[in-house]
């Protein structure tokens, strides 16, 4: 992996060059970026893959929805329509892309859109009866048509930006000082028992000579699965089932289900997969079968409701929430 790195370090230092001169034509005006009338959040990384953006916007839902009217935006990676669309929860997954569907389906109340073009996607939110008083972005760090009025910058404990180089040879999607536009700094998926010195350790680190506040999040998976019916079965008596997961990185789950010491296979798939009919043929003849909640939008309506069972998750601050929560409603 050393040497591969070594070799495709030339073609990284070209793709930061080009990204780093794009940003600076959107920093100096140069190229546009569209403000607008009501506050905008957005919520991205730095990096490809999986960094928890999904339970974040879904943090973010539950802190603002009984205070403001809170439409979600998205571009609906993989869906098949095309445009604006706005949901109304009925929709199947592959049409509307999985991340947006869950977000209709927990939280029925507000408005969730996607649109590839996210200047055209909030412009046409403006224009519904009633009109969202603030719209989370979803992945779009790097979408400089838009300026956002407050960013948060997720970056995974494993997997952490200031150690990582631009693609192709590392995972970046642009140099690290792209960080300076976030306002906070969000480390996610971080062990239950990391201590307050490494904490301050990685702040020190992960400011990048910014006065960047920064915050340290782990995963708190529910004790219970669900089917479509809501019907529960306790976590930890769950036995010989398949774990069916098309999400980027898998790992923190089966850390989870590992220390459970439960009995399962697991059929892993690419990000955001749209299952074939041979595989939802094979997968009906399995008698449990659990998943996460993006994949389970793509499959409640393709396997028996009996069979197919979910394990929510959701943010949990290491500390500080108080301070994280304050920020945020301060600015919105």
């Amino acid at each position: 992996m050393a040497v591969l790195r070594k070799l495709l370090f030339p073609f990284s230092l070209l793709y930061g060059l080009i990204v780093l001169l794009r940003n600076k034509l959107y920093d100096w005006g140069i190229k546009k970026s569209t403000s607008f009338e009501i506050p905008i959040m957005c919520v991205g990384n730095l990096s490809v893959g999986g960094t928890g953006k999904s339970p974040m916007i879904e943090y973010l839902i539950k802190l603002l929805k009984e205070r403001k009217r809170v439409a979600t935006l998205s571009r609906g990676y993989k869906r098949e329509s095309k445009g604006f669309y706005l949901l109304t929860g009925n929709e199947k997954a592959s049409y509307v892309g999985d991340e947006p569907l869950q977000f209709k389906t927990k939280f029925y109340s507000i408005q969730v859109a996607v649109d590839e073009k996210r200047v055209r996607g909030i412009e046409e939110l403006l224009q519904l009866k009633q009109k969202p008083e603030v719209v989370l972005l979803d992945d779009a760090f790097q979408h400089r048509k838009v300026k956002p009025g407050f960013s948060i910058l997720l970056t995974t404990y494993k997997d952490l930006f200031i150690h990582d180089y631009v693609l192709p040879a590392g995972n970046l999607r642009e140099p690290k000082n792209g960080a300076r536009r976030a306002n906070v700094i969000v480390v996610t998926k971080c062990p239950l028992d990391t201590s307050e010195k490494e904490m301050k350790i990685l702040e020190e680190k992960l400011k990048l000579k910014c006065d960047l506040p920064v915050f340290f999040t782990s995963i708190k998976y529910s004790n219970q699965v669900y089917n479509l019916q809501q019907k529960a079965l306790a976590t930890e008596a769950l036995k010989d089932f398949i774990l069916v997961t098309g999400i980027a990185n898998p790992q923190p789950l089966l850390k989870h289900l590992n220390e459970l010491q439960l009995n399962y296979k697991h059929f892993n798939f690419p990000d955001h997969y749209n299952f074939k009919e041979k595989e939802i043929t094979a997968l009906k003849k399995e008698k449990l079968i659990i998943t996460t909640e993006k994949d389970f939008m793509r499959l409640k309506n393709r396997l028996k409701q009996e069979q197919l069972y979910y394990l929510p998750i959701e943010v949990h601050f290491l500390k500080d929430s108080e301070k994280f929560e304050e920020i945020i409603l301060r600015n919105f």
